[in-house]
């Protein structure tokens, strides 16, 4: 059976995919022994043909149920079919087919497009275990790694791929980049340890002139109106940039009020109020406003929770944030936003903020932002019954509202504990919990749901955090709801995006689905790190 699962009259295609590492070339040594084994490798390298076909038409969970046959069907072992398809299959002590490694590799890749970033890795070691000398191992969990922000584990991957391919000119590439951005780490951290100033306390933005010409907005502190955000929102629209003194002063009035904000925050709708909640946005400004014409702008009778991943990804993410901050100063108590794990210095280097605001603006209203990120609340009670998150639950039971108000949240989020979990868990169907395939955070049950509702009094969680085709999903018997609000995530998902609306009286979620909208020919992830873009076929 053909290898790679595409026509014999297509080879520049089949080659173009050679290249991007969905296919193997073909190796005289993978033809299998006669009988049983020969059926059962063949319908392997059927599985992985459906899989490459899958992949190709960007079904990647589709993908992964294929690759994930062809491995079950390598195995020695009778047993290994009961694993989940997202973790990793343990592999018996012998590997009976020669290709195992490819179809692992498969999977991993699989796993990068859909951001499971830990299953990622676990695949990609698979391989490398079955064939310690295979390439496409080290590149996979590289970049794994890569995404995870864990440049120095990738670093020693692209070594290896150097070693085992030392004339790969796109190999040496990887290596030298990602060698940059450990020697960047290295250079921040030295300056962070010489106790230098932030950037709100060192910068004069009297000194700042505003360009005689400019004729857009104009921001004056502690005077934020409607109209103003109405005025800002249509200059953005245009494409046009915000003078830079009034980003800043926008920026350094939102690290003021956010001083006094705090870790846990609570909301009171009144009975006969309403009250929406809006997930990830990751940038798509043009999709933030359609929100608003589907659902009005924000005002003391319309208020709002935008629960995390402001940026990031989308291409307009310096517009978003800007917007969503001049709504907060002018309707504190009625707009709130919460910090989602693309809130963080490590995200916003690789998926492009960081990039964005240096192109737009410069670095050190970047540097602001990321002050500003540190402040923001890491969760919402809405009327005392609904726990509102970016990500999800914790690794332990029994934790209070209480613990959670005492997290401090004025920092980057460590390796593990409470603020990493709320800002990077997700749910899943089984009951207890899982290592999480993100590689960070942890995946938790229904049982782990109900006890964290039952220990507080609450009645639903609603989360964030992963993109689900009709932008939103209700799990866990009703008590927990996902909310994803960018349509189209990165431009070639083609997934709905969704906001809810709550009554103050009953909390009674309901949904809104909405397709993507049009926006300018700035593609997404244009202003990400390009090593990344080029890794993730992106």
């Amino acid at each position: 059976s053909s290898h790679s699962g595409f026509s014999a009259h297509a080879p520049a295609r089949r080659g173009a995919l050679w290249e991007a590492g969905l296919v193997e070339q073909p190796d005289s040594t993978t033809s299998a022994s006669m009988g049983d084994e020969d059926e059962k490798w063949a319908k392997a390298e059927k599985a992985k043909a459906d899989g490459n076909a899958a992949f190709k038409a960007g079904n990647y969970m589709k993908a992964v149920v294929a690759y994930t046959l062809a491995v079950n069907l390598s195995e020695d072992d009778e047993d290994v079919g009961l694993d989940s398809l997202d973790g990793p299959i343990e592999p018996p002590a012998k590997s009976a087919n020669p290709s195992i490694q490819i179809y692992y590799a498969n999977r991993a890749f699989c796993h990068i497009k859909m951001e499971n970033y830990g299953s990622a890795v676990a695949d990609a070691t698979k391989a490398i275990e079955a064939k310690a000398d295979f390439s496409k191992g080290y590149y996979r969990r590289g970049t794994a790694y890569m995404a995870l922000g864990r440049p120095k584990d990738a670093l020693k991957d692209f070594m290896q791929l150097c070693k085992l391919a030392p004339s790969d000119k796109d190999a040496r590439d990887k290596l030298k980049a990602c060698q940059k951005i450990v020697q960047q780490e290295k250079f921040a951290l030295a300056i962070a340890s010489e106790k230098t100033k932030p950037v709100s306390e060192t910068v004069d933005v009297n000194s700042m002139i505003v360009d005689s010409g400019y004729d857009g907005p104009r921001y004056k502190s502690g005077e934020v109106t409607p109209e103003f955000c109405k005025e800002l929102m249509e200059w953005q629209r245009k494409e046009k940039v915000i003078a830079k003194k009034f980003a800043y002063q926008i920026v350094l009035d939102m690290i003021e009020q956010l001083r006094s904000s705090s870790t846990l925050v609570d909301i009171d709708v009144p009975e006969t109020g309403e009250f929406t909640v809006c997930g990830d946005v990751h940038g798509q400004f043009y999709d933030l406003l359609n929100i608003w014409e589907i659902n009005k702008p924000p005002s003391e009778d319309n208020p709002y929770l935008f629960n995390g991943d402001f940026v990031d990804r989308g291409s307009f993410s310096t517009e978003v944030i800007l917007i969503l901050f001049a709504w907060k100063l002018c309707y504190p108590k009625h707009m709130h936003l919460a910090r989602g794990n693309h809130e963080t210095r490590n995200m916003n280097k690789l998926y492009g903020f960081e990039g964005e605001v240096t192109k737009k603006f410069d670095e050190d209203l970047y540097q602001l932002f990321c002050e500003a990120f540190c402040l923001l609340p890491l969760g919402h009670v809405i009327n005392k019954k609904v726990f509102v998150v970016h990500g999800g639950l914790f690794s332990k039971d029994n934790i209070t509202l209480d613990e959670i108000r005492k997290v401090n949240r004025e920092q980057e989020p460590p390796d593990e504990g409470l603020m990493t979990e709320m800002l990077w868990s997700d749910p899943q169907v089984p009951r207890g919990r899982s290592p999480s395939k993100r590689g960070v955070g942890v995946a938790f049950g229904q049982d782990v749901t109900e006890n964290f509702l039952e220990t507080n009094d609450l009645k639903l969680v609603i989360r964030s955090h992963e993109m689900k085709e009709e932008g939103y999903e209700i799990e866990h018997s009703g008590k927990l709801i996902t909310i994803f609000s960018a349509p189209n995530y990165c431009d070639q998902m083609g997934n709905k995006g969704a906001f809810i609306r709550l009554d103050g009286k009953t909390l009674t979620p309901r949904t809104t689905a909405f397709a993507a909208v049009p926006h300018p020919n700035v593609r997404a992830m244009a202003y990400a790190n390009p090593m990344l873009g080029q890794m993730m076929g992106m």
